[in-house]
């Protein structure tokens, strides 16, 4: 599975981007929200992913926040809403729109996205209204210049694992530059992501 892609964006159109990566092009449908946080082509950036695979294809879903990849998989759990439609209600709503549209039932707010009916919305906002709460508003931005990530090397690496496995970068980076400054200039990615992981597990 492909938690995300760090490579040149070569082109973005409407709905989907295409990611460089070591010769071979990536091919990603995203939000507009998404694509529009992307840098200009052609600049490096790291992409969150979401792998769906079906008979006929292997689909790659490209996100600009960890909380939009982790709506996008609760919405595509309800009946009705497939890959298109949930990046359509991305699109419209951001993470923390979502949160306060759900505990609302603001169904006009939902059907403003393409593909979203009255039925749909009603569906979404029974199943999802009482999980909302516990669903992130905002996450990490992933979409970065690989030059604008904190400090670069081993702490960005390891903060963009930390992303790609659902952390927060708000709760993941006090801890991950304690573990950095404890382990001082003999600092490895693994052992820095093992501490990590072993102090936010707590």
């Amino acid at each position: 599975m492909i938690a995300f892609l760090c490579g040149l964006v070569i082109q973005v159109e409407t709905g989907s981007c295409v990611v460089d990566v070591n010769g071979v092009g990536y091919l990603l449908a995203a939000s507009s929200r998404t694509l529009a946080a992307l840098p200009n082509p052609p600049e490096k950036a790291r992409i969150l992913v979401e792998t769906v695979v079906r008979e006929d294809a292997i689909l790659l879903y490209g996100f600009a926040e960890s909380a939009e990849r982790a709506w996008f998989r609760l919405l595509t759990g309800v009946q009705g809403v497939g890959a298109k439609v949930a990046l359509a209600i991305l699109s419209t709503l951001s993470a923390g729109e979502l949160v306060a549209v759900l505990s609302a039932s603001d169904k006009a707010s939902l059907t403003r996205a393409p593909g979203v009916g009255g039925r749909l919305a009603e569906r979404i906002i029974t199943e999802l209204r009482d999980k909302a709460g516990r669903m992130p508003g905002a996450g990490a931005d992933i979409v970065l210049p690989v030059s604008a990530t904190p400090e670069g090397g081993i702490e960005a690496d390891a903060l963009l694992a930390l992303a790609g496995l659902g952390f927060r970068r708000v709760e993941a980076l006090p801890v991950l530059r304690r573990v950095m400054e404890a382990h001082g200039s003999g600092a490895t990615l693994d052992a820095v992501l093992r501490d990590s992981l072993k102090d936010l597990a707590r």
